[in-house]
């Protein structure tokens, strides 16, 4: 978990995002819904505590504490309401999360202490977001 240790309790704030507004719609997002996730930046924060770890993300519109150890699969209720079983996987210092449900998505997370970069699957669609250390 090392690779990680120079990220944790760092501030990432959503700097450039690209097809986000499509993946939401293959996942069935509603239109309201997209229309405000699509238009927040969120700042998103890892931290870990005992083998645990907790990513949040906290928007105007919404924020999200995802607890996890990794490797172990465990229940999630998305942003968006879905719930799914989700499990986050470690190399060197991307974080890879594949939530298995109606759809299965999977978001890969690589951290550096300047960024993050997140790009997210569904089906043949994917979305790159952008976060900015703060």
């Amino acid at each position: 978990m090392e690779a990680l240790a120079s990220v944790l309790n760092k501030k990432y704030k959503l700097a450039s995002s690209e097809n986000f507004d499509e993946v939401m719609k293959a996942l069935g997002v509603g239109w309201m819904t997209r229309k405000v996730g699509g238009t927040v930046n969120p700042v998103i924060e890892l931290t870990e505590n005992d083998g645990t770890y907790t990513l949040t993300s906290q928007s105007t519109f919404k924020n999200t504490a995802t607890v996890f150890k990794i490797g172990e699969e465990f229940e999630e209720e998305t942003p968006d309401g879905r719930k799914v079983k989700s499990i986050i996987t470690q190399e060197g210092n991307k974080l890879t999360h594949v939530q298995k449900g109606e759809k299965e998505t999977t978001i890969v997370r690589e951290f550096t202490p300047e960024e993050v970069k997140m790009v997210i699957t569904v089906d043949d669609i994917v979305s790159t977001r952008i976060y900015k250390a703060v």
